[in-house]
């Protein structure tokens, strides 16, 4: 690797070999645009007879692939599914997150629950907060959310350490994207 980058140290290389290789410049597709940067931020608060008895906070994972190109179909037939994104699903899956991700890796098998739907504390920032009840006993380990009660498109799944849940047991997420043009 070190002869390779010192062949090629002075010379200017073309894009088409900058991206394939991950040398691009800062801001740059190949096309000429810039890039937009997206965040993601989820929250699980275990509350358990109106008390939080816990909390699990997971930074910047991974959007799924479906979500990217859910955006692109969107802008072209010009819907309004954006406004979808709002089922809140939990499970007891460990594996770790992929944008190749379609659901969650053990969903515990309670319905969906539909957030509320905020502009965060910046113009270009989404949340969506819910706060599910469990029915019965489970060690909660990642959050999903979807743009339908059941099936659909999954747009984000965290993995976290486990939330042990017992009957009547709530824990409120919030999941917050930020989509912010770079500078």
């Amino acid at each position: 690797m070190f002869k390779f980058l010192k062949r090629f140290r002075g010379r200017k290389l073309g894009l088409d070999y900058q991206l394939k290789h991950g040398h691009a410049e800062r801001g740059r597709t190949g096309m000429g645009e810039s890039v937009i940067k997206v965040t993601t931020r989820t929250v699980a608060k275990h509350i358990r007879d109106g008390n939080v008895i816990g909390e699990r906070e997971v930074l910047d994972k991974k959007v799924t692939t479906a979500f990217v190109n859910d955006i692109v179909d969107n802008l072209i037939a010009e819907t309004s599914a954006f406004g979808d994104y709002k089922y809140h699903d939990s499970g007891t899956g460990v594996g770790g997150e992929s944008s190749g991700d379609t659901a969650l890796g053990t969903p515990c098998g309670e319905a969906r629950t539909a957030g509320t739907q905020i502009e965060g504390g910046q113009t270009y920032e989404y949340k969506s907060v819910a706060t599910h009840t469990y029915a019965g006993s489970f060690a909660i380990t990642e959050h999903g959310l979807f743009n339908a009660a059941a099936a659909g498109t999954l747009m984000d799944r965290t993995v976290f350490s486990a939330i042990n849940v017992v009957a009547d047991d709530k824990i409120e997420f919030t999941f917050t994207i930020q989509f912010s043009a770079e500078a």
